[in-house]
């Protein structure tokens, strides 16, 4: 479907270091359909990867209301909190 296809480009992009097209790409999966977790799970890591702790944790947190078994994405909600903890902490 349309979602997955989206879901999977955007995981290419990410491979290819494209991280603001992966995350065009796993927002129009979320927009087609907004009960698939694993879109929100992967902009999830591309927000972090790129430092954006809030938007990172708010994706995940979906991923988590969504599917509370998600284990990665509970693992990866809670490294969120500690470097923005972390981050703070250091002053930037």
């Amino acid at each position: 479907d349309l979602a997955t296809a989206l879901n999977d480009r955007g995981q290419v992009r990410y491979l290819r270091v494209e991280f603001a097209a992966a995350v065009q790409d796993f927002t129009a999966a979320i927009e087609c359909q907004p009960r698939f977790e694993v879109p929100y799970y992967n902009r999830g890591l591309v927000r972090y990867r790129l430092g954006d702790f809030d938007e990172a944790m708010k994706d995940f947190r979906k991923v988590l209301e969504l599917n509370p078994q998600f284990e990665d994405a509970a693992l990866s909600l809670k490294q969120a909190i500690l470097d923005k903890e972390e981050k703070q902490k250091r002053g930037y």
